[in-house]
């Protein structure tokens, strides 16, 4: 019986992991730049750091995560999402102990038990910054620039930023109260989900993907209408820095985000490539989180952005990643005699970062240059009994077509010259 991938998976391949390296490369690359360190934090938690950081009454919480009992009788939790992880190790490491903002990113698989369709899948994988220890705009502003810059240097188009503020402790009870006001007159029809939320976190019945529940909330009180002085300041503050580096924005008062531990900047980048319109990453302000992990009271931000997503979004955008393909010397062998001495060739090259290959199938020559080709590989080295005896193996250049003899002794210099 065949033994198959589990649902919402996927192997990635030779030919297509070379455009998640470069992703990786890319997205590590302007973390530099921007003054961002990256951390790396175990794939599984115990459950209780994602029911309290990212909130029971998310949908992730409730339906979506991966939990098991352990031998030690122990709850554990695949990660879900990488900011509650990271707050985590942000605490139980003393990092607010270091000159502060800290500033880290991380990239790796998540795992939530979702319906599998385009660019949505059970084990996922996700880049995310977060900094730590600045309630400055102007952190808010970088964040969110950083992301949108990303986008810019992977090539995608035609992405919508959509921005809100979803308040703080002072003004989010307001809110609280006129939405179940609202909501009291249409509780008995809203989806047994919403019906929960009502008395627990009624700011997520604005979040519901039901048609029914959008319906019912689409004349809903929003969070702008009730945002503190505080807030509104530091909402107008992080747009005018957005202005002032031309990151092109849509204020959307309906944006919550999916997790609970969001405070005053909510942010989506959407879009309309990998069918109807989609987030393919986001973030926000957490200034609450890391205290209700057990850390001191320190401001937080950060955004994840879904690598599978990106990946759809520039297939379908017909992006093409500057990706080097296949070796760069394929050494062709002509006589069994000469097989050694072409085995020694290949680790000399390999030895001076130049990528080589050779036939190990035992193919005629006609057959080791046809597959040299389909390796896509640059330049052939025809190594035969007669031209090793002479001192010589000929190079042959698969894109001009062309080939010259080159004395055994200066083939590496040769190749290195080209590379």
């Amino acid at each position: 019986m065949l033994i198959t991938r589990p649902r919402g998976t996927n192997d990635i391949l030779p030919g297509e992991v070379e455009k998640w390296q470069f992703l990786e490369q890319l997205t590590g690359q302007v973390c530099r730049e921007y003054g961002y360190g990256e951390i790396r934090t175990p794939i599984f938690e115990h459950t209780e750091l994602f029911s309290r950081g990212v909130g029971e009454t998310t949908d992730i919480v409730e339906k979506e995560m991966y939990t098991f009992t352990d031998r030690g009788d122990r709850s554990i939790t695949l990660r879900p999402e990488g900011t509650a992880s990271t707050v985590r190790a942000y605490v139980e490491n003393k990092l607010y102990a270091l000159p502060q903002p800290v500033k880290v990113y991380y990239a790796g698989p998540m795992f939530r038990y979702d319906r599998p369709q385009a660019g949505r899948y059970r084990q996922f994988h996700q880049f995310g910054v977060e900094v730590f220890g600045s309630n400055d705009p102007a952190i808010d502003a970088e964040v969110i620039a950083m992301a949108m810059d990303i986008y810019q240097r992977i090539g995608l188009k035609n992405l919508e930023l959509h921005l809100n503020s979803v308040g703080c402790p002072a003004c989010r009870p307001v809110l609280r109260q006129r939405l179940q006001e609202y909501f009291k007159p249409h509780l008995e029809n809203l989806c047994l989900n919403c019906q929960g939320r009502y008395e627990r976190n009624p700011l997520r019945i604005l979040d519901c993907k039901s048609e029914k529940c959008q319906g019912f909330g689409k004349d809903a009180p929003t969070t702008l209408d009730v945002l503190c002085p505080d807030c509104a300041d530091h909402f107008a503050a992080v747009k005018g820095y957005l202005d002032e580096v031309g990151v092109s924005y849509t204020v959307n008062n309906r944006l919550v985000r999916g997790l609970d531990y969001y405070t005053r900047t909510a942010f989506e980048i959407m879009t309309q490539d990998i069918g109807a319109q989609s987030s393919i990453g986001g973030g926000g302000r957490y200034n609450g989180l890391i205290e209700e992990c057990g850390g001191p009271a320190t401001p937080g931000i950060g955004f994840a952005l879904g690598l599978e997503r990106i990946l759809l979004t520039a297939e379908r955008q017909g992006i093409v990643f500057p990706i080097a393909r296949g070796p760069q010397v394929f050494i062709a062998i002509a006589g069994g005699g000469v097989a050694k001495k072409a085995f020694g060739l290949l680790q000399s090259l390999r030895q001076q970062g130049i990528a080589a290959e050779q036939d190990f199938l035992g193919r005629s020559l006609k057959a080791q240059m046809k597959y040299a080709g389909k390796l896509a590989a640059r330049l052939v080295i025809i190594l035969g009994e007669e031209e090793y005896n002479r001192g010589v193996a000929v190079v042959r250049d698969m894109q001009a077509g062309e080939q010259q003899e080159v004395a055994l002794g200066d083939l590496v210099g040769f190749i290195q010259e080209r590379r």
